[in-house]
């Protein structure tokens, strides 16, 4: 066997390490196709993840829309009856009876019972206003009479503070309602005594500056005779 020079062996370990070089290469290229697999699924999955978000997403939104949708009408229906229900009630009373309330009353009562009536009265309670030329004794009785009808087992101080508010809300002067309002009264009698006398103290002011304002023309009038008589 010829012996090998020094020029040979070292080409030899330079083919062994391009061998070398190679295989590692080799070895990287399969670790990053294996990787670029992996990825490539996880990718997938993720997209399929999404997919099936996106789609459970669009039936919670139908589900929601149809619940709305549903509830909605089912609301609609409790309107809807009520209100055709007492249509019904008030085309079987007279015509000229329509804005009498004692009519309209006794109608519903005979339709709905005593019980279905507590609604009535409670929104008339707060619809109350004082007309013109109703006294505060005449709003303060109507008032006492509806809370009767509305609040029946209500716990009494509940009842007088009801009765306060409905009755200073129904007040017809600003002022006077105000005033009042602002006493803080804790039942019914004492709102109505201190707003009479509130009312009564606002006229006997209006009187007493009219008579001044008389006592100052007819001065001022004395004045100008006197002046007229000496010339």
């Amino acid at each position: 066997m010829p012996e090998t020079g020094p020029l040979t062996r070292s080409m030899d370990k330079q083919v062994e390490k391009l061998f070398a070089m190679m295989a590692e290469m080799k070895a990287g290229q399969e670790e990053m196709r294996v990787a670029q697999a992996g990825l490539e699924q996880k990718m997938e999955a993720g997209r399929e993840e999404m997919r099936s978000g996106q789609e459970r997403l669009e039936q919670d939104l139908r589900s929601g829309q149809e619940r709305m949708d549903k509830g909605q009408e089912e609301v609609k229906g409790m309107i809807d009856e009520p209100v055709r229900i007492t249509a019904e009630v008030l085309q079987g009373i007279p015509a000229d009876k329509l804005t009498d309330l004692a009519s309209i009353e006794k109608a519903l009562e005979s339709r709905f019972g005593d019980s279905h009536l507590i609604q009535f009265y409670r929104t008339e309670l707060k619809t109350r206003r004082q007309k013109p030329e109703e006294s505060l004794q005449v709003l303060a009785a109507d008032v006492e009479r509806l809370m009767s009808l509305a609040y029946t087992e209500c716990p009494l101080d509940i009842w007088e503070s009801l009765a306060v508010q409905f009755f200073v809300d129904a007040i017809r002067y600003e002022k006077t309602q105000l005033s009042t309002r602002l006493m803080d009264l804790t039942d019914l009698k004492s709102a109505l005594v201190y707003s009479i006398k509130f009312e009564s103290a606002k006229t006997a002011s209006k009187i007493s500056i009219h008579a001044r304002s008389i006592d100052t023309e007819d001065g001022t009038w004395k004045e100008r005779d006197d002046k007229f008589e000496s010339l």
